[in-house]
């Protein structure tokens, strides 16, 4: 029997006439996660936010099909917004999302600093 390692899968090769192949799934479970350039803009608006004294804390969450930014106001509550990326939403309604803490979905679209800018407009005060 030959073993053949390649990127992805591990191969085993019968020597047999019939060339049976088995191929064994990844042992690693791919999940959703923000990029660094995804990053930038929502950690940019975090704080500011954090210095207006909106916000006090976030949690991040990598799941198998989404990615949950979690923002906090105390940090024994639940969030007051998430900011969530559904990879699977891309080509459809848009991959990026806010929902507040009721579960209503905010704002929804493919770029990220535009769905943020409905939590821009909170940090926006009248200066009498």
């Amino acid at each position: 029997m030959q073993i053949r390692l390649t990127r992805r899968k591990l191969i085993f090769m019968a020597t047999s006439p019939s060339k049976n192949v088995t191929t064994f799934p990844s042992q690693t479970p791919e999940v959703t996660s923000f990029h660094h350039t995804e990053l930038f803009p929502i950690l940019s608006l975090y704080g500011r936010m954090v210095a207006a004294g909106e916000w006090r804390d976030y949690g991040i969450s990598s799941l198998k099909d989404v990615a949950i930014f979690s923002v906090f106001r105390h940090t024994a509550q639940h969030p007051i917004y998430r900011i969530e990326k559904h990879p699977k939403l891309a080509r459809r309604q848009g991959q990026y999302s806010v929902v507040a803490m009721d579960g209503k979905v905010l704002r929804r679209g493919h770029d990220l600093k535009m769905v943020l800018r409905v939590l821009e407009r909170k940090l926006i005060r009248s200066v009498t």
